[in-house]
Formats: C-alpha cells, structure tokens, sequence
C-alpha cells in the first residue's frame, strides 16, 4: 500500500468510505479553542471508561471518535494505518490483499494502529498505553517516555506535526459506518456487561 504523503491523499481515503461531501468538509475543517477543550473534556471521560489493563485499543478509540462526533458536530473519523517512530515500523497497518477492509467479517488478524483524525489533527487515545505495556517494542516505549514523560493519556497534534517528535501515521483506511457499528457494538456490550 503506498504511503499516504499529503492531507489531499488522506481526502481521498475519507471519500472511499463517507463520499466526497464527506471528504470535502473534512478538508475544509479548522478546529477552535472550545472544540479542543470539548476534545480534552471528552477524552478524559473515555479514557476513564476504558482501563489500562483491558487492552480494548480499538474499542476505546472507536468510542471516542464517536462521542467526540456527537459532541463536537464536526467530521471525526477513526482511521487504520500503520505507526512509525523514527522511521522504525512499530505497527504495520497491513491491509489483506492491499486494499481490503482490515474489520470485514473474512479479514485475516489486523496489525495496524487506529486513531481519530479530525481534519488536519490526529487524536491518539491508545499510544501512551502501548508505551507502557510489557510487550510494546522497545522503540516506541523509548521514545514516548523520553519525548512526553510518563503518564500522559492523549495525544493530539496537527498531522504533519506528528513527524517533528518522530512519529509517522500512515493511513491505509478510514473506517465506514458498518466498521464503526460493530466496534462500538462490542464496546456497548463490554462496558454493559461490567468487564471493564
């Protein structure tokens, strides 16, 4: 899958799943100080939905990315791709047979990454909690501990900011209406069934 260089290629992702409207206001989208505080008020609530110990990434993103819609009104997607640091691939985002769906019902096991995109600005609700797992590759726990410090919850910077800390979203598919149902129908389920 080619990597995704520019914000226009990034458009076109969105358009494949939401059309060009969609795409077209999430382009055109610039965020104002009441939505970051509204992002920051948000995500507090999310992330104190979700443990750490559950390691439920996908589900705490896609819940977030849907709440942050409700709340902010703006075009939020929840997108997969592939995470970079210091041009080290830490999760490879790989699409089955290049193009495909990674969350279809037929797709083989997905390795990649999620995270909100709202226009221009990535939203991470998940990579400090990787960073201090076990099992996280070394150089991204590194990394995320000498450049932010411990115990940080979001991380929110312009998309093409992101490579001046050294980390590189690579987006291979924005997740469509149907992807976003059953993660957040798993995510509903969970938190009702008192597992979190």
């Amino acid at each position: 899958m080619p990597t995704v260089n520019d914000f226009a290629q990034l458009g076109q992702r969105v358009a494949a799943t939401h059309g060009w409207a969609a795409a077209k206001a999430f382009k055109a989208y610039v965020w104002s100080e009441q939505d970051q505080a509204a992002i920051a008020a948000c995500a507090s609530k999310i992330l104190k939905l979700f443990p750490q110990a559950a390691r439920n990434d996908d589900l705490l993103s896609a819940t977030l990315a849907f709440q942050l819609q409700r709340r902010l009104q703006v075009p939020v997607y929840l997108v997969a791709g592939a995470l970079s640091v210091d041009g080290v691939l830490v999760r490879r985002g790989q699409l089955p047979s290049g193009e495909g769906n990674p969350f279809a019902a037929d797709a083989l096991p997905w390795d990649g990454h999620l995270w909100i995109m709202i226009g221009p600005h990535v939203v991470d609700a998940t990579i400090f909690r990787l960073a201090n797992r076990p099992d996280c590759p070394s150089v991204l726990a590194r990394h995320i501990h000498s450049i932010f410090g411990p115990d940080k919850g979001l991380y929110v910077d312009h998309w093409r900011r992101t490579r001046r800390v050294g980390l590189e979203y690579d987006p291979h598919y924005v997740l469509g209406d149907e992807d976003m149902d059953k993660l957040l129908s798993a995510a509903y389920n969970l938190i009702n069934d008192g597992a979190l």
